[in-house]
């Protein structure tokens, strides 16, 4: 009995996979693989290995069929089912069950008449054309096979005061960089005398007391020891995201004579073996300033509003903190950037109007510091005077989440000292950068998709 029921089980596999299927890789999976994988999966890109062919597809089909099914690829945290934003890369189930009985079916490859055009990627420039290229040194990525966080810094010298309509940071050849967030820090005239002292590199993940140390001979304050303007969200970068460019007239900011980039969290996935990272941001400077310059508002860690309770994550447990911010005039939000660092588990945003409706913004259910998005929604999103923001997050410090820096689990909390300056990967944090504009009137109809 035994012998017929595991007999039975292997030819209703076999059956199933010999399924035959009018699905086509051209005229049905082509337009799925290129719109949420190939900015990826191409040569240049960031994955891996490529899937701009049917060969290189058909190859790789079982490994899709795997990643697809479990929803591991293409990643994309945010509820679709919640809030839409630009440019999501998600699978539909649809789309889901068209892989799979594609594959099941024999993946065939079909008539090419029906394969769409290859999306044209440059290596050089998502955007355009750069008015300038600046580099950051050279850092040795060693391969031992696990995560690596860094600060690095990238000094930026100009003749004089330039308008930025963007910027846009790419890796080099070996795509080992996974993600980066870049602050501009802005120094004004007079105010620090040399920036290219301080040390270019920053260890995430080195102990306190020698972090503390390595954090200040970064120099990144003024020469009075005061802290320079800065523009928090000047640049940031994912595999397979664009660069974050407004329609024309809207965004934007003023670059001074000195300023450093500083990028924040940047992480490099395991390697096996040592390589040289060779990172580049691209600027594309605006003759006129922006009719519509942006504003951020930033919620949680030292931010505009407090968490409560306070961000403390005893070990072995597992903490529900919110924080929430009343908004005083009529805004436009644009872009929304949640963050947490290895033991956040959930995030959820929302505003709540003057007359009780609910806006949504979003939800996460499922966080992974390691895809941290900027989302831009479609059209500007009027969220009126008097409303209140509210975030809600959850934090997982047990054995249970496989993220967990530590084990056996211990007490991880925020930075608050010294404005959270030198924050590290293994503290933790709150936050929820909203960028808006004062709001003006037809706003909700305004596309934010450049053209």
């Amino acid at each position: 009995m035994k012998k017929f029921i595991i007999l039975s089980f292997a030819v209703s596999i076999i059956l199933s996979c010999g399924t035959e299927t009018d699905l086509t890789f051209s005229k049905d999976i082509a337009p799925i693989i290129y719109k949420n994988c190939t900015p990826c999966h191409r040569s240049g890109g960031a994955a891996p290995f490529s899937l701009t062919t049917f060969n290189q597809v058909n190859r790789k089909k079982n490994t899709i069929l795997g990643v697809t099914q479990s929803g591991l690829m293409p990643p994309w945290p945010a509820d679709i089912n919640y809030t839409h934003f630009l440019d999501e890369k998600y699978l539909s189930e649809g789309d889901k069950q068209k892989i799979k009985d594609w594959i099941n079916g024999g993946a065939p490859q079909g008539d090419i008449i029906h394969l769409p055009s290859l999306p044209l990627f440059n290596n050089f420039s998502r955007v355009g054309n750069p008015d300038t290229t600046v580099w950051f040194d050279s850092i040795l990525v060693t391969g031992n096979s696990r995560d690596k966080f860094y600060i690095a810094t990238l000094p930026i010298e100009l003749d004089e005061r330039k308008y930025v309509r963007a910027m846009e940071f790419l890796p080099n050849e070996n795509n080992l960089v996974h993600h980066m967030n870049g602050r501009l820090l802005n120094y004004e005239d007079g105010a620090k005398t040399s920036i290219t002292q301080g040390n270019r590199l920053l260890n995430l993940e080195l102990p306190e007391t020698d972090y503390i140390q390595q954090f200040n001979a970064l120099q990144l304050a003024n020469d009075n020891g005061t802290r320079p303007s800065q523009i928090n969200s000047a640049v940031n970068y994912l595999p397979g995201v664009e660069a974050q460019i407004y329609p024309k007239g809207i965004g934007g900011f003023t670059m001074n004579k000195k300023s450093i980039l500083t990028a924040d969290d940047i992480h490099f996935g395991p390697i096996p073996q040592d390589k040289w990272d060779h990172s580049r941001v691209n600027i594309f400077f605006s003759k006129e300033p922006p009719k519509r310059p942006i504003n951020e508002v930033m919620l949680g860690t030292n931010g505009a509003s407090k968490i409560i309770p306070p961000l403390v994550v005893p070990p072995n447990k597992v903490t529900q903190h919110t924080s929430f911010l009343k908004i005083p005039e009529d805004i436009s939000i644009l872009t929304i950037n949640p963050h947490m660092h290895l033991l956040g588990k959930s995030f959820k945003a929302y505003a709540i109007k003057p007359n009780k409706d609910t806006i949504r913004l979003i939800s996460i259910p499922k966080w992974d510091f390691r895809w941290q998005y900027f989302y831009t929604f479609p059209k500007m999103l009027k969220v009126p005077a008097g409303s209140i923001v509210y975030i809600e997050a959850e934090f997982d410090n047990t054995i249970e989440n496989q993220n967990n820096p530590n084990n056996p689990p211990i007490e991880v909390r925020e930075r608050l000292n010294n404005g959270g300056a030198g924050m590290r990967t293994t503290d933790e944090m709150l936050q929820f950068i909203i960028t808006w504009l004062p709001y003006q009137e037809g706003d909700e109809n305004v596309s934010l998709k450049v053209k």
